[in-house]
């Protein structure tokens, strides 16, 4: 699969970020114990993508010392049956605000997961920071606002945003031949976002869309959306949503349509390397011609030293978000 890069920063900014601000936290130093929450999905498919970024949260925690304390790290996972579960997320914060020791979260990973916790760690004023959030409205607007309910910012994310993936996509489809693409999203905040701006920029650069429709995570069946893209002639597609959500079970009914030598676009929710459980895993030899961007620059300083320790600590190359 081609992987291109919009600009960002990376999951070890994030962590960073988290380090510097726990020696000016109000919780509780009994102990002398400050710990960093990890809140990712993480079972199933979901760890393909997430389960690098959690890995270098956890070397960059190790690697982090404040004078006087000790830093810990506690991992929760919210997927629920290999996807990730906003509900589950939502309740994993509340444990998070609920110990004195806990001073920031790094996390989620999902955009709809996002939502259902910012209200809740706004609440606490518990600092929180994603390394792959991407929806705009999480923090942009009038529903970035509505999030916080008029309290001091407290989360911050270092990827870039939809309303700048989504085109860069578009473009890059454009530009590699896409006249008329079809688009499936996933119909949550990160799916349908993505999308939504995709499509805007497809049109924009002199593209058409013959065709477009939503179906939820936990579907199985995607032969009548791909035998839709096929009648309309599409010569391209573009999928918004994570592998989790069924990108790969597309691609496949796609193949089996027998339109699957269509290029495949998505965003960073289909770039998640090609371990089990991965896009390219799952997809199989129908995996050939996608395309996915990643919404964090690879350009970090430090990159080859950080590479070094993650070999080092996991036994295999950082990739994707763990940066």
């Amino acid at each position: 699969m081609k992987v291109f890069n919009k600009k960002g920063l990376s999951a070890l900014a994030a962590v960073a970020i988290l380090a510097a601000a726990c020696g000016g936290s109000t919780a509780s130093t009994a102990g002398k114990t400050l710990t960093i929450g990890i809140s990712f999905p993480l079972n199933g498919s979901a760890l393909a993508s997430a389960g690098p970024a959690r890995d270098g949260a956890l070397l960059a925690i190790k690697e982090a010392s404040i004078e006087g304390y000790t830093l810990k790290a506690k991992v929760l996972d919210h997927a629920k049956e290999g996807a990730h579960n906003p509900d589950q997320a939502a309740a994993d914060m509340l444990t998070f605000v609920g110990q004195e020791d806990v001073v920031a979260v790094v996390g989620p990973f999902n955009s709809a997961s996002a939502r259902a916790q910012i209200p809740v760690s706004s609440e606490a004023g518990l600092l929180q920071c994603s390394p792959s959030n991407t929806n705009p409205t999480l923090t942009k607007g009038a529903d970035g606002e509505a999030l916080r309910g008029g309290r001091a910012v407290n989360y911050v994310r270092v990827a870039t945003t939809d309303d700048l993936q989504g085109p860069a996509v578009a473009d890059y489809a454009y530009s590699n031949g896409a006249r008329s693409v079809y688009i499936l999203d996933s119909t949550d905040a990160y799916g349908k976002g993505i999308a939504d701006s995709f499509e805007a920029q497809f049109i924009t650069a002199g593209g058409t869309v013959v065709g477009r429709d939503g179906l939820p995570t936990g579907t199985t069946d995607y032969s009548a959306v791909a035998a839709e893209a096929k009648s309309l002639g599409a010569d391209a597609i573009f999928f918004g949503g994570v592998t989790s959500d069924g990108a790969p079970l597309f691609r496949k009914a796609l193949d089996q349509a027998g339109v699957g030598t269509l290029p495949f676009y998505g965003g960073d929710g289909i770039f998640d390397g090609t371990g089990e459980g991965s896009y390219i895993a799952i997809s199989g030899a129908a995996a050939e011609n996608s395309y996915a961007s990643i919404a964090g620059s690879q350009n970090i300083p430090g990159k080859a030293d950080f590479d070094t320790k993650f070999m080092a600590e996991f036994g295999v190359a950082a990739e994707g978000y763990a940066y």
